[in-house]
């Protein structure tokens, strides 16, 4: 867990990395180790500061890269009509509201933060590298540790908006700014060398105050999921049976125990990045007052229901809230996140996973909306409304498992019978008798594709993966287009190009290269 010692050292990192007092620098002026990273404690303590604005609103805090993951899906939507989540979850966006930000949450921050964190990370390896400050060892832990925080930011940024600015020296600001779109499969080439160098340099898992790093178990998932993204099955296979056996990783025995608070860094997460309660953290000096990259979670506040909601008989509201303090605990969060209508209707009634899932009836008073526990954390003492400890789970297990039975059933010479079986405890556990979890067993090949559609939608609920999966497996359209919703119209508005972002047109308008490559910016003009 990263401390109040570490963040200061983060704060003093983004003071040089970050916004503003950035933008004025030559990064080049800043290399030699004269001038910064005399140590290895150094170099530590700006990887922290890198890991700080991976923690940011924009992209893994409250609800940035969920955005693009989840929303105008099919699994989770708001449970009101809210600006900040509209553009995206209708399918209304342009390149002007790309820019409108709100709390740091917009097309346009998570394009900068996670070049950001790219301009920093190359910064990071270029001044380590070589530097007789700081011992071999350290050094190669510190460059795998940026090199794949560069590819995982790199790999996000080409599932979102596909051929991009590409870079990994160290560049002048003017050099950066006139970049223009690297085709997604190149720099896909160098994600996949990052991947494999920080595997290869990475612990299998860390302890202590270093348990938020990723380990090489997390380099590793990514790049099984650019092979399933690219249909190299075997590729893909063979990467999931590596993690499957080879790692420190297992399935725990119960769903509801993956996403027990009190067991953050239980042996089926992968990698989660850790937060902690009271730390508001660091405030970005281009935006006085408001947080840059904090060490405290918003997320569960996203998910909480608030009160004003509640319950479906609202003279029941008072008795409500009496039972909830009774328990210590408060709907006190925003409910932006909630169950969407299609995903509470079609969640089988006999899996166990449902109730973690859809929550529609609590503490004996029936909802008005279908809430997701898993995410929740109503306790008022440990975890007030925007100020949560709970961690930000990232990668697991269970994932690697279904990612193993679909390679299984679309490789060349897969049996569907075979690739159950990567997939069986997950089922098991998932059902209370055998005969349940095997109904999916015997299936051809297309129907248990179809299979696999439906099971990652009921274990991979709202963790950041839904709208990669429909749109690598071609039926984004289909599926949103066949889609009841409470309050938008995202059937109605959804397009081919919107598996894709544009550009935000501020970008645009300081770097025009941007449009050189595809003047259409993704479809969007």
């Amino acid at each position: 867990m990263i401390n109040k010692k570490i963040l200061f050292g983060a704060f003093m990192i983004l003071s040089l990395f970050g916004c503003s007092d950035f933008l004025e620098e030559d990064p080049r002026a800043l290399v030699s180790p004269e001038t910064f990273f005399a140590s290895e404690n150094d170099a530590r303590q700006a990887i922290n500061g890198v890991y700080a604005i991976l923690k940011n609103n924009s992209i893994y805090g409250q609800v940035g890269l969920d955005h693009f993951y989840d929303n105008g899906a099919d699994i989770i939507e708001p449970n009101r009509s809210a600006n900040f989540v509209e553009p995206i979850g209708n399918y209304s966006l342009n390149e002007a509201l790309a820019d409108v930000s709100v709390q740091k949450m917009s097309v346009s921050d998570t394009w900068k933060d996670l070049y950001r964190v790219i301009l920093n990370t190359n910064t990071i390896i270029a001044r380590v590298t070589g530097n007789e400050g700081i011992s071999e060892a350290a050094a190669t832990d510190i460059i795998a540790d940026a090199t794949f925080i560069r590819a995982l930011c790199y790999w996000h940024i080409t599932n979102l908006w596909g051929d991009a600015p590409y870079y990994t020296d160290v560049l002048t600001l003017e050099e950066i700014g006139s970049l223009g779109r690297t085709d997604e499969a190149t720099i896909i080439e160098g994600v996949l060398a990052d991947l494999r160098f920080a595997q290869a340099n990475l612990q299998d898992s860390y302890t202590g105050a270093d348990r938020g790093r990723a380990s090489k178990w997390a380099a590793a998932i990514v790049e099984a999921k650019i092979y399933m993204k690219q249909q190299d099955w075997q590729a893909g296979l063979d990467k999931c049976l590596e993690i499957i056996n080879e790692s420190p990783h297992s399935l725990l025995p119960t769903y509801a125990e993956v996403f027990d608070p009190l067991n953050e860094y239980n042996d089926e997460i992968i990698w989660s990045l850790d937060f902690a309660k009271d730390i508001e953290g660091i405030f970005d000096p281009a935006f006085p007052g408001r947080a840059f990259a904090g060490n405290n979670s918003w997320r569960p506040s996203m998910f909480n229901p608030r009160l004003r909601d509640e319950p479906l008989n609202t003279n029941e509201r008072d008795a409500l809230a009496a039972a909830l303090a009774e328990n210590g605990q408060a709907f006190n969060g925003t409910g932006l996140q909630v169950a969407s209508k299609d995903f509470a209707e079609k969640f089988p009634m006999n899996d166990l996973r449902r109730e973690l899932n859809i929550v529609d009836n609590y503490l004996g008073f029936d909802l008005v909306f279908p809430y997701m526990a898993k995410f929740w954390n109503l306790d008022l003492e440990t975890s007030p409304r925007f100020n949560h400890s709970d961690n930000r789970l990232v990668f697991r297990m269970a994932d690697v498992h279904l990612m193993a039975a679909e390679c299984e059933n679309e490789r060349s010479g897969g049996n569907p019978d075979d690739a159950f079986e990567y997939i069986r405890a997950v089922r098991e556990r998932a059902f209370a008798t055998v005969e349940e979890a095997e109904a999916i067993r015997g299936l051809s090949q297309q129907g248990f594709r179809e299979a696999i559609y439906d099971e990652r939608k009921w274990e991979l609920a709202a963790e950041a993966h839904r709208r990669y999966d429909l749109i690598r497996w071609g039926i984004l359209l289909d599926v949103v287009q066949n889609l009841e919703f409470r309050f938008w119209q995202p059937n109605v508005n959804i397009r081919p190009h919107h598996v894709l972002l544009p550009i935000p047109l501020q970008e645009l308008q300081l770097n025009p290269n941007l449009l050189e490559s595809d003047p259409t910016n993704n479809g969007y003009r």
